[in-house]
């Protein structure tokens, strides 16, 4: 069963905050209903956020009203439960990986893994794009397999290099850009994660699935 609370944000967005009693499908649920805003069209609407378990729905208040909004997000999800509520993954990312990265030996040693395990294990998961925050275009993916979570990094780096692929608690991810940084690095890639010249600057939405493929 799945729960919706539409609260006003502002005076120039909502937000849907979503609620279920199925484990482990809140970043479907969030990746499907934001798409289906998005795919909608509704006029002034300006912008959809989905975070880990809400969307914001950002709008024009001269084009259209908060009451007239909520109508039409309600009557989409009213549309989607007639047609099954079909939740799934929105597209599948494999993403080329160096195992490289200056701390997996550190990270070996924490887990009481082997390097060559720590690599097996962390490309050997499916993760799923959770929230795309931080920075433009830096996905939160979990969820990291337990034998490989850690706390982040007591003494942050002040700077990451772009491509940076890294851990920390039960999460994985990839540093768009350089950036200050707390995770723990444990590989690099060439994919190009932001675009600003791109329609859709940011390649990874939540609702994604990524594999990281050793090369």
């Amino acid at each position: 069963m799945t729960d919706r609370e539409i609260t006003p944000l502002g005076d120039s967005a909502l937000t849907i905050t979503l609620r279920s009693d199925v484990v482990g499908i809140m970043s479907s649920l969030v990746a499907t209903e934001a798409s289906s805003i998005e795919r909608s069209r509704i006029p002034g609407v300006t912008d959809v956020v989905a975070a880990y378990e809400s969307i914001t729905v950002h709008y024009d208040p001269l084009r259209i009203g908060y009451s007239d909004l909520k109508s039409a997000v309600l009557a989409l999800e009213r549309s989607g439960e007639k047609l099954g509520g079909s939740i799934g993954v929105l597209s599948t990312h494999n993403i080329p990986v160096t195992y490289d990265g200056e701390d997996l030996d550190e990270v070996a040693k924490r887990t009481g893994l082997t390097s060559q395990e720590v690599i097996a294990i962390h490309s050997s998961t499916t993760y799923r794009v959770l929230v795309i925050g931080f920075v433009p275009g830096f996905a939160y993916l979990g969820q990291l397999d337990p034998r490989l979570v850690l706390p982040r990094r007591e003494s942050p780096r002040k700077r990451v290099p772009p491509g940076s692929v890294a851990i920390a608690e039960a999460q994985t991810g990839i540093y768009p850009s350089a950036t200050p940084g707390g995770w723990h690095l444990i590989g690099t890639t060439a994919a190009k994660l932001f675009d600003p010249d791109e329609e859709r600057p940011a390649r990874l939405r939540v609702g994604d699935q990524v594999k990281f493929v050793r090369t």
